[in-house]
């Protein structure tokens, strides 16, 4: 086989764990969000579980694949999580809190991940680290969570219909024109595409992620 390819599967193989738990966790906040507002939905589609069977979609996983293998960050999505806006009390703030787990959890994920970092850093000898290969895939791995996971959340805050960021933004808009607002999630996604392909996305991103990939470790510089 060759070594690029032996080199992408192994860099795929590290990824997966930390990005699936992204991906996953992400979406079950979404349902379990929706559960504590009264939404039975998700529970009842037996969405609420971490086993990933019913989380995949075959187009997110094709797109981590990609991303994994060439973008400078990684991404990927699963299946959404249905959400029933009629069983909340107040529809839009409902959704808004819904729309906010999800970041809120990969924000939370990047947080356990650098601590795990931390740990691992502090309680094993530097040489020990560097000269397995085993500790040095899990090194890899943490970092990776930390990095994808930031990515996740600062990526679904975007104002862009059908991400989080819409639903988020939809709160604060006048009732008048959130229908027609959220009517353009029929092109989020070719506009997503869009500003991948343009770099925009990167551009807008990368310093995000940059920035708080500091925040979460600066402990590790005191």
């Amino acid at each position: 086989m060759p070594e690029n390819m032996l080199q992408a599967i192994e860099k795929i193989a590290i990824y997966i764990v930390p990005a699936m738990l992204g991906i996953i966790l992400h979406e079950v906040a979404h349902g379990f969000c929706a559960y504590r507002f009264g939404d039975p939905t998700a529970r009842h589609l037996g969405r609420l579980t971490l086993n990933p069977i019913p989380h995949i979609d075959p187009m997110g996983l094709v797109v981590f694949v990609l991303t994994s293998l060439s973008g400078a960050f990684v991404f990927g999505w699963a299946k959404p999580v249905p959400v029933n806006p009629s069983y909340f009390k107040n529809p839009r703030k409902g959704m808004m809190y819904v729309a906010l787990a999800g970041p809120f959890t990969n924000f939370l994920l990047a947080i356990l991940f650098s601590l795990l970092l931390w740990g691992t850093l502090y309680f094993f000898p530097p040489r020990y680290l560097v000269e397995t290969p085993f500790a040095m895939t899990i090194l890899t791995a943490l970092k990776a969570g930390i990095i994808i996971n930031l990515g996740l959340g600062w990526l679904n805050l975007l104002p862009i219909p059908p991400l989080d960021g819409s639903k988020i933004l939809a709160f604060f808009l006048p009732s008048a024109v959130v229908t027609q607002y959220l009517r353009l999630e029929r092109y989020g996604f070719l506009l997503l595409l869009l500003l991948i392909f343009t770099g925009i996305l990167n551009a807008i991103l990368v310093p995000l992620i940059q920035v708080s990939t500091k925040g979460v470790l600066f402990y590790l510089n005191h």
